[in-house]
């Protein structure tokens, strides 16, 4: 091939790749569910992979063997719901036929294999989605058509597997459109009218929160936890979130405010930005895993237009942590349990290593 044809072809390449998609704006819009980053995996890989059920397409061709031995359990939930509602498989699967490249679209990185597959990325969503509606169900056990010796769905599964699963339903690269949920359980309810509102409040009771105003349109799981942890709290209660965030660098350890005088209560109230300093009295609020915080920090970093309550309220419990004094301190009242406890040093070098949350952008002054 002589110099000029190679450059003129190259040319005609650069061309068709430099083209922009007419529905680029769209697709931004509609991603929602993302890979973490390398470099966040590398440094605490465990917090972002699953370790009882792999949901989604993500972690669906890396499964060890005990994720494996959940893929039975799964078929055994649409089984029992198609069973219960008495309705044909097919009123469950034209629903999201109807959405499939919404559905798609919701995972910034979805492999080729499964967007040239849609029969099979189908079977995938109904197959994940009836398994997480079986599992919020069995954890609230007001009825069931399971086998009270069940593994999974009964009383034993509740106390001995289903807390595993409640972890890895609050991974990101775990989640399965909030869409797919609604969808099948409006089938299943027989109404389209409150579906989401009854999938929200489903959510929110299965990981102990209440509902006291509106979320807004949610995502998938994750971004209705999230939400839950950062809505505004009462009228009238003296916050000082809002304070922290401006005036940062008055912040000291918990060992110093606690050589100053100052006391440490964790917060009755479900939301983070319940920070309040009454009577020499700090109130926080800190009862949720290190992985689940990491999910819903990647969440901030990785979703455009999501505010970063979630970065900025560990910003200040690094503030506050630093030395393992600190942590048995807040730990002594109940703040930082489970959090960081042992690992309050990798909560510590996520914020080092990672400057843009130091300077998170919140929407608290709003």
């Amino acid at each position: 091939m002589e110099k000029r044809d190679w450059i003129i072809e190259l040319m005609e390449e650069l061309k068709n790749e430099a083209e922009v998609s007419p529905d680029e704006p769209e697709r931004w819009t509609k991603t929602s569910i993302y890979k973490i980053p390398v470099h966040a995996v590398n440094m605490n890989k465990e917090a972002y992979l699953p370790w009882a059920a792999a949901i989604g397409p993500y972690h669906y061709h890396h499964k060890d063997e005990q994720l494996q031995q959940m893929e039975g359990h799964k078929k055994r939930a649409l089984a029992h719901i198609l069973c219960r509602s008495e309705k044909p498989l097919k009123s469950y699967v034209d629903p999201l036929v109807e959405v499939v490249h919404d559905l798609m679209d919701a995972y910034g990185h979805l492999d080729e294999d499964w967007k040239q597959d849609a029969k099979r990325f189908l079977h995938l969503m109904i197959i994940d989605g009836c398994f997480i509606l079986e599992i919020m169900r069995a954890y609230d056990q007001t009825k069931s058509d399971y086998d009270r010796n069940d593994l999974i769905f009964s009383h034993h599964g509740k106390h001995n597997v289903i807390p595993c699963i409640r972890r890895d339903m609050l991974l990101l690269e775990n989640q399965v459109p909030l869409l797919v949920l609604e969808r099948l359980h409006a089938v299943e309810s027989g109404s389209t009218e409150r579906s989401e509102k009854d999938v929200i409040d489903l959510i929110l009771k299965f990981y102990g929160q209440t509902r006291s105003a509106s979320l807004g349109r949610c995502q998938h799981i994750l971004d209705v936890f999230r939400k839950s942890m950062i809505r505004d709290v009462p009228k009238g209660r003296p916050t000082i979130m809002k304070r922290l965030y401006v005036d940062k660098e008055s912040l000291h350890s918990a060992t110093e405010m606690k050589e100053a005088g100052i006391k440490f209560q964790k917060s009755s109230h479900e939301s983070l930005k319940d920070i309040s300093f009454e009577k020499c009295t700090l109130r926080l609020l800190d009862d949720t895993s290190e992985s689940t915080f990491l999910n819903m920090v990647a969440f901030e970093r990785l979703h455009v237009g999501t505010s970063n309550e979630i970065s900025f309220y560990i910003y200040l419990m690094n503030r506050f942590v630093s030395d393992a004094i600190d942590v048995r301190l807040l730990e002594s009242h109940g703040i930082i349990y489970n959090v960081m406890g042992s690992r309050a040093v990798k909560i510590n070098e996520l914020l080092v290593s990672s400057p843009r949350l130091v300077k998170a952008r919140t929407r608290l002054a709003r």
